[in-house]
């Protein structure tokens, strides 16, 4: 997003400032310069003078009178948000601007900073500003070395106070700190949730900009959701909906803010307002509701909470142990209701071992395998993509072949398996997997490339061709994507065909045209997707079958089945967990 600035006129500037409360204490409370005004430099405060011993700031004349007292802001520390160090990583590697917000001169200093000086140590206390400039002095690029010492003191988590004492140095020297190290020194703050400082650069900025760039937004955002200044947060998405749709981050802060503080139909509405803009939440504000809402009777809440949980069935989500025990505390915390949770593993046969309930089948019925076929066919094979990644003629071919050999019981995307053992040659790979699953006396189709043919480190062609007396091959342009083929000859080959892939297919079931086809779809790939992975040690390749019911949080209103996963990320997203929360209502 662009940064657009207020270009007020001088005069009315100092009105405002001679009304501001700076955030750290000046001689003359009149000028902090915007970084793209055009301030001559006969009209710069020659002095600044900033205490950095205290976390607060009063604005201090330089007769020594007109103290304007700062009301006490209090801090409040709250539970820690998952997501910031990437974000402060970020700032401290200067990836915070837009391209289109930042001029040329700071984007270059970025790129300087992030490698040249990823190494940069800040000092541990503060330095005055004679030792800042001999510093400086032997800086190997002077020109940006405040931008690479504060983007080290992010990175590095510095005293606030060491940070205050730089931009002394800069306030002395150019009687003017830039938009950049602003937003630095913000990131710092909010990085240690110094909400007095947050709401102090808050303040200069509503002065000396009209809007803020979406950086600046968002660390205010977090910064202030994070306070007891809290609704300001709020104020602020309200000022950022004015110019654009609001981050997922934006969102996400002010909901677990408003969650925090036990305002769950603030919490509710937000929530909904960021699924109408088309963005994804994370599983951490998905479990702010669970962890914000225990123990309260609000027959709307816990309707809203279902239907969370219904929003991670529709779109195949999985909790991970940590969300998972929220969900489970909730449940048992529901005033005048006896739930009781209890984590199991399913039987093949679809039942629970616990509360003895049948899992949904993961089969489809044949009305709706014909349908699902039907649209895959015409949407996703025949659709505009597919021709972009293969040929018309080619994939007449491929049909031709597949008609007639039709059925398979297996097809494998056979240079996706090829790679799953990186020390491994790729043809071993793949020998592995076909052995593996032409054990069971199947059909087999692999669908390959046409360098596999051609004799060379990673494809031995003696190998190649006792794979070939063990499956179907057919071997496709180089250039071409097999999803295609893999989706037609699993689909023609019935309802029993399984498949043997990786990938998680995402792009076929955003080119289905409604969310009933797009549900059927992910059902039947959960059905019939063979998931592997190489063993620990990387000797052996792992295939576990497709699940005979279907691997989705489940209710039947007494009762409630959530498959979790153990981790927070898993290696391969399309691997379906093995464990599951039940939770019976006595």
């Amino acid at each position: 997003m662009m940064v657009l600035f207020s270009q007020t006129s001088q005069q009315g500037m100092q009105a405002l400032l001679g009304k501001c409360r700076i955030f750290w204490p000046v001689l003359r409370c009149q000028q902090l310069f915007a970084v793209y005004f055009n301030i001559p430099n006969t009209e710069k405060v020659s002095y600044f003078s900033f205490r950095t011993s205290s976390s607060t700031a009063l604005p201090v004349d330089s007769k020594g009178t007109d103290v304007f007292p700062t009301k006490k802001r209090s801090e409040i520390e709250y539970e820690g948000e998952t997501g910031w160090d990437e974000e402060s990583k970020k700032i401290s590697e200067g990836k915070l601007f837009s391209s289109s917000g930042a001029p040329k001169k700071l984007l270059v200093s970025q790129v300087l900073s992030r490698h040249k000086f990823a190494k940069v140590q800040p000092p541990e206390k503060p330095l005055q500003a004679e030792e800042w400039n001999r510093l400086r002095e032997n800086f190997k690029s002077p020109e940006i070395f405040e931008d690479v010492m504060l983007n080290s003191m992010v990175r590095c988590n510095s005293p606030i106070d060491v940070a205050k004492s730089l931009l002394t140095s800069v306030a002395k020297s150019d009687g003017d700190i830039g938009y950049n190290l602003l937003i630095k020194y913000l990131a710092l703050c909010v990085q240690q949730r110094k909400t007095a400082e947050i709401c102090d650069v808050y303040d200069i900025m509503k002065m000396r900009f009209k809007i803020l760039e979406s950086g600046a937004y968002n660390l205010l955002i977090r910064g202030l959701s994070n306070s007891d200044q809290w609704r300001m947060a709020l104020t602020l998405l309200e000022e950022v909906k004015k110019v654009t749709t609001p981050s997922r981050t934006n969102y996400e802060s002010c909901i677990k803010a408003a969650s925090r503080h036990r305002e769950m139909n603030l919490a509710c509405e937000l929530y909904h307002e960021m699924l109408a803009k088309d963005l994804v939440p994370t599983l951490d504000v998905l479990q702010a509701f669970f962890d914000f809402s225990r123990g309260m009777k609000d027959a709307e809440l816990k309707k809203e909470l279902f239907g969370i949980l219904l929003y991670l069935r529709e779109n195949q989500i999985y909790p991970h142990r940590t969300f998972m025990r929220s969900i489970k505390l909730w449940f048992e915390s529901i005033p005048g209701e006896n739930w009781r949770g209890h984590l199991t593993n399913i039987k093949d046969s679809g039942q629970c071992p616990v509360c003895n309930h049948q899992l949904e089948d993961s089969d489809l019925t044949e009305e709706e395998y014909n349908n699902l076929r039907e649209r895959i066919i015409t949407d996703v094979i025949h659709g505009s993509d597919t021709f972009r990644k293969t040929s018309p003629q080619e994939f007449e071919a491929f049909q031709t072949f597949v008609e007639d050999r039709l059925p398979f019981d297996i097809v494998i995307d056979g240079l996706n398996v090829s790679h799953i053992r990186p020390r491994k040659m790729q043809c071993e790979n793949l020998f592995y997997a076909v052995n593996c699953l032409a054990k069971e006396n199947v059909r087999l189709l692999v669908l390959g490339r046409k360098h596999m043919l051609i004799n060379s480190s990673n494809w031995k062609q003696e190998i190649m061709k006792e794979i070939q007396n063990k499956a179907d091959f057919f071997f496709a342009e180089n250039i071409s994507e097999d999803d295609a083929f893999l989706l037609y000859a699993t689909l023609r080959s019935g309802k029993h065909c399984k498949f043997v892939t990786r990938d998680f297919l995402r792009d076929h079931k955003a080119c289905l045209s409604d969310s009933l086809t797009r549900h059927l779809f992910r059902k039947w790939q959960r059905g019939h997707q063979i998931v592997f992975s190489p063993s620990a040690e990387g000797k052996h390749i792992n295939f576990l079958p497709a699940f005979n019911y279907d691997c989705v949080v489940q209710t039947t209103g007494n009762t409630w089945h959530i498959p979790y996963k153990d981790t927070f990320e898993e290696r391969y997203s399309y691997q379906v967990p093995r464990k599951w929360l039940c939770l019976q209502l006595k």
